[in-house]
């Protein structure tokens, strides 16, 4: 009896360390994953894998494969109900499994960070495990062939510990556990017998000593080899443990907004015009937090203030708007699938922070982008992807009439008696909400000159923006929609007889954050809702409002629209632009009538002129000194840019010398007036290299060389080459040893032809002053000097 228990227990070592491996990957892939149901379900998958394989040993090799998928579709199909009814997603269990089988690896790798254990994160999981282990018990178990059984689960713990990447901690413990599980499974007795038994226990004694010796001796020489591997490889793999790994999440494409989600800036006109329309249904709770204080931006009695409670006393924001060039501010966020627990940020140090519950019912509300109040932190309901630098929500699916979900927040409420000595941050953390695009009217910048210059703290050079926005200018519902410069312009400056100085909230926020940008401030726009926070929110709800980055405080709202029943001032009573050259009416009038002239007064040595050189000498040698001076100038201006160019295009290591023919399309953008920004992706501005191409030929005549030097190298030579390019300097990016000299040689044969085509379109004033315009110059070096 004893001896057969050993037997039983020697035999379910190798089981076990099967089923033990397995598991480890599932823990190690569990550590980005919310809560530990992701790692019940694989150790599932990994013990009924295995153990299918060692009841079926009696059975034909070729039949235990079909068994063991036919119970791992029972397994995973349990495992999906599970997961489903854990995220309370709804649905029947036919259309979650499709739904996950369809979207498995690319929720996976876009999920946020920690993972909702939902069906479509966990199939991957649990069907590789039970692959894993099924594979490795029928070569280990039925091959008698160990060390190449621990491969699978070897293969699944490296694909786990890849696919989280650098977002957790290094499972230092883990895989210590992983080598001793497989040691315990290698070190046990009999665990290389195949399922016949022993091989040499029927030869003759002597037979038999000699196959055991060279086994033994096959086993110590096997064991030397590994021996002999972990010293070699050992350093090298103990110097990777504080490498920071790849994070896979970079090679996958994000969920990305609909074009009616990118600029919902321009419903607020559209909501106006009908304010009956019921766009959602809310029902709020707020637990332990404060009394929501009138807007921060505006203590009571100012413009903008409000009560804390009330009709209009709960903000659900719907969009948060970063991103201007002069025309429509956009979305511009990266949003990541997420579970119902959201990743939690940091609070501002100076600011009291209250949690707020609402239950949410969509009714007349369109597009993808998903309300709640700032800044959420579980949704349960829907399922969502978010972006963590806005704090905004989107359904993938987009909304849908009777949608219902509830979301919990953590509501800030920044100290408003720091505001006043706090300061705005700056730097290239903050460039995105700093910059101004071009094109800016001369009257905007003189009106944000003239508010900063008049207030030096920068809350109070908030604070006097949203004044004069509010003393200044009429809110009224039926203005039209835009926020363009020319439509800011008129907005602000506008006659008022003519439907100048009235807006919307979205003129409102939009002129508040461009001011506040020119005075230095960090702004943004943010789209919702102000509600009471209980019962339907209609589309007269619905407003805008912008908000100014503050160091230790955080994003603090302002509310520039005026207050009810106040009667706005004229702008030109509190605003004169200044001309730049006062008119000559205002020239001060001489006041004494001017004497004659002197009588000239010969010197005293002789008459004038004698002892100097003449005046049209000291011309002429002034003159020519000048010229030579210039054209010493331009011509090393030529040399240095001719330089420059070659040492793009020619010296340095293939990748390098495509990055330098990218640099000359995009200065030679630059010098044809249509720069571009350096948020932009590659193929972004790519395109914009065509477009600026397409206008520049556009506008010649063709009647005289420059037409003749278009039509010979015209945009189906230059401008489809970019896009070649900038797919080049993409892979220079993801793998800059993979260039070779033929790709770098055909960028510059592109960069050269675009640049040429692209110059040969401009004016011959134009043309002269591009190879000696030092503009590359200066720029090569302000990308050097922080290095």
């Amino acid at each position: 009896m004893v001896t057969r228990a050993l037997r039983v227990l020697r035999a379910a070592v190798v089981p076990a360390a099967l089923i033990g491996l397995t598991v480890l990957a599932g823990v190690a892939l569990g550590r980005v994953y919310a809560g530990d149901l992701l790692t019940w379900l694989v150790g599932g998958a990994a013990a009924g894998s295995v153990l299918v394989s060692v009841a079926a040993r009696r059975l034909p090799s070729w039949l235990v494969a079909p068994v063991s998928v036919a119970a791992m579709a029972g397994w995973t199909l349990w495992s999906l109900r599970l997961a489903a009814n854990h995220a309370e997603l709804p649905g029947s269990l036919l259309e979650v499994t499709a739904d996950a089988a369809r979207n498995g690896i690319p929720r996976l790798l876009t999920a946020m960070i920690p993972v909702e254990p939902a069906p479509d994160t966990v199939l991957v999981p649990v069907v590789a495990a039970w692959l894993a282990g099924l594979a490795g018990a029928e070569v280990a178990l039925r091959a008698g062939r160990v060390l190449l059984g621990y491969l699978p689960a070897a293969g699944l713990y490296a694909a786990a510990l890849y696919a989280v990447g650098p977002n957790a901690e290094p499972a230092v413990g883990t895989t210590v556990a992983f080598v001793a599980v497989a040691a315990v499974g290698l070190a046990a007795p009999g665990n290389a017998a195949p399922a016949g038994g022993d091989p040499a226990a029927d030869l003759a004694p002597r037979v038999r000593a000699a196959v055991r010796l060279r086994l033994a001796a096959s086993a110590t020489l096997g064991v030397a080899v590994v021996v002999g591997l972990v010293a070699l490889l050992g350093p090298l793999v103990a110097g990777q443990v504080d490498g920071r790994p790849v994070d896979p999440r970079r090679y996958v494409e994000p969920p990305q907004v609909q074009s009616l989600d990118e600029n919902p800036l321009i419903r607020i006109s559209g909501w106006a015009l009908h304010p009956e329309q019921k766009l959602l249904d809310v029902s709020t709770e707020r637990d332990g937090a404060p009394p929501e204080p009138p807007d921060a931006a505006a203590p009571d009695g100012e413009p903008g203030a409000e009560p804390a409670t009330g009709a209009k006393g709960v903000r659900i924001r719907l969009a948060v708007l970063s991103d201007y060039d002069g025309v429509t501010w956009r979305v511009g966020a990266t949003y990541r699938n997420a579970g119902r627990i959201l990743p939690a940020a940091t609070p501002p140090e100076a600011s009291a922070v209250g949690t707020v519950r609402q239950q949410i019912t969509v009714a007349e509300l369109s597009g993808r982008l998903l309300p709640a109040v700032a800044t959420p932190r579980e949704v349960s309901g829907a399922r969502v992807a978010y972006d963590p630098a806005s704090g905004t929500l989107i359904r993938p699916e987009g909304l849908t009439p009777g949608l219902r979900y509830e979301v919990t927040s953590a509501e800030e409420h920044p100290d408003s008696n720091l505001l006043g000595t706090a300061n705005v941050p700056a730097g290239d953390e903050v460039a995105r909400v700093l910059r101004v695009a071009d094109g800016v009217p001369d009257p905007m910048r003189k009106l944000a000159a003239q508010l900063a210059e008049e207030n030096g703290a920068p809350f109070a050079r908030a604070l006097a923006i949203e004044q004069f926005l509010a003393e200044h200018y009429r809110v009224v519902a039926d203005a039209p929609s835009g926020h363009a410069y020319p439509n800011l312009g008129f907005f602000l400056f506008g006659p008022r007889n003519g439907g100048g100085q009235e807006g919307t909230s979205e003129q409102f926020a939009a002129a508040f954050a461009v001011l506040g940008r020119l005075s230095g401030l960090p702004t943004r726009v943010v789209v919702g809702f102000r509600t009471g926070g209980q019962g339907p929110v209609l589309a007269g709800d619905a407003y805008a409002w912008p908000e100014v980055l503050f160091d230790g405080l955080g994003w603090v709202p302002f509310d520039p629209l005026p207050r009810p029943n106040n009667e706005p001032r004229p702008v030109e009573e509190d605003f004169r632009p200044t001309p730049d050259d006062p008119p000559p009416s205002e020239a001060p009038a001489p006041t004494v009538e001017p004497s004659a002239s002197p009588e000239p007064v010969a010197a005293p040595d002789g008459p004038p002129g004698q002892g100097g050189l003449s005046t049209p000498v000291l011309v002429a040698g002034g003159s020519g000194g000048l010229l030579l001076l210039v054209g010493a100038l331009l011509l090393t201006l030529l040399a240095m840019r001719r330089s420059l160019t070659r040492s793009r295009l020619v010296q340095g290591d293939p990748g390098r010398r495509i990055a330098g023919a990218w640099q000359e399309v995009t200065d030679a953008l630059r010098l044809a007036g249509r720069p571009v920004g350096d948020d932009l992706a590659a193929t972004e501005v790519a395109g914009h290299a065509r477009q600026a191409l397409a206008d520049a030929q556009a506008s010649v005549t063709g009647d005289g060389p420059t037409g003749s030097a278009q039509t010979s190298s015209g945009p189906t030579d230059a401008a489809p080459g970019v896009d070649e390019l900038a797919a080049l300097l993409n892979q220079v990016g993801f793998a800059p040893a993979a260039a070779t000299p033929d790709q770098a040689a055909r960028a510059a044969e592109v960069a050269t032809a675009y640049v040429t085509t692209l110059r040969a379109a401009r004016p011959w004033w134009r043309r002269l002053l591009w190879s000696v315009h030092p503009s590359p110059l200066t720029r090569t070096r302000a990308r050097r000097s922080p290095r």
